[in-house]
């Protein structure tokens, strides 16, 4: 579906698509478009609607949108990362509005979902440059596989809980449905032996509940996993759980909510251009949230400022 507007000039003249995934938040974009449209036209926004249930159909209309046109997106961390392949390095600008399940990217950045006016406010600015990631499934159930991913991803038990929260009740925000997959899923904790390099040296090796791989801070609706990074540095961060037990691993969920837990003993971390984890056995990963199926060695690359984002300065 695709529908055009023009209620006067964008600001520095600039014309926009807007992406809208109609199936982010569980419908909630789709059923606040009409408030933000109207918020759109109220300031003169020129802009063209397309909305795509897909990111292989979104990627395409994007890459098809002539070259002064920037972009919108609707959505949330899923959605956000469905368009990166039409993004990254294109010199497009992108700006986001969070309508998601998840937004914990645009969460970063200081934007809260539903508050149309502060993003919308961001599309008076430049653009800024930030950091993107390309993940490469090197063994796995989906093995060759590149991503670009804009916040990062995880292997263990944060992927698991990640699967699980897809099955938490409807009426949970995004952060109550992480918890409530987090506490089901430490019954079933099992710890893998795991080894993570950055730049070809061994951060850690030995038994591990989770690891995670960070371009943005936070996860899961508000967990700040990587309370250190940067997206704007040039560099991705690597987090590890050791062998920590469950009350050990809930433990450290008390402490990553707020953001206290490295230099704890079991957690370790580490920064660089490039992350690289091997697991021992088949393990959950997902990739900006989005499950991945199973992996034995996943890699991830830092591409500094690949990306041009509206309000791209982290709060």
């Amino acid at each position: 579906m695709t529908a055009s507007s023009s209620a006067g000039p964008s600001p520095a003249g600039r014309s926009f698509a807007v992406v809208l995934n109609p199936q982010a938040g569980r419908g909630l974009a789709r059923r606040r478009w009409p408030e933000l449209e109207a918020q759109m036209r109220a300031r003169g926004l020129t802009f063209s609607l397309v909305a795509a249930a897909s990111g292989p159909e979104a990627v395409a209309r994007v890459r098809a949108l002539p070259p002064e046109v920037a972009v919108l997106a609707v959505g949330g961390d899923g959605t956000v990362g469905a368009l990166l392949p039409a993004l990254v390095g294109s010199g497009r600008p992108l700006g986001v509005v969070p309508l998601g399940s998840g937004n914990d990217y645009a969460g970063m950045t200081g934007l809260k979902a539903g508050h149309f006016a502060a993003a919308l406010d961001r599309l008076a600015g430049d653009p800024h440059p930030v950091d993107a990631l390309e993940a490469e499934i090197v063994a796995g159930d989906r093995a060759g596989e590149r991503r670009f991913l804009l916040n990062g991803l995880g292997l263990g038990f944060d992927a698991q809980v990640n699967e699980a929260a897809l099955r938490a009740p409807r009426q949970l925000p995004g952060f109550g449905r992480y918890l409530w997959g987090a506490l089901g899923t430490l019954g079933r904790l099992r710890l893998g032996r795991a080894e993570v390099t950055v730049d070809g040296r061994v951060l850690y090796a030995g038994p591990s509940c989770l690891v995670a791989v960070m371009n943005g801070t936070r996860y899961g609706g508000g967990f700040l996993i990587s309370p250190r990074s940067d997206a704007r540095d040039g560099r991705v961060e690597a987090v590890v759980g050791g062998a920590l037990g469950r009350g050990g691993v809930l433990r450290l969920m008390g402490h990553v909510l707020r953001g206290t837990h490295l230099g704890r003993p079991g957690v370790f971390d580490g920064t660089g251009g490039t992350v690289t984890v091997r697991w021992d056995h088949p393990t959950p990963l997902h990739l900006d949230g989005d499950a991945a199926g199973r992996a034995t060695e996943v890699r991830a690359r830092v591409c500094p400022g690949a990306l041009l984002l509206f309000g791209g300065a982290p709060a």
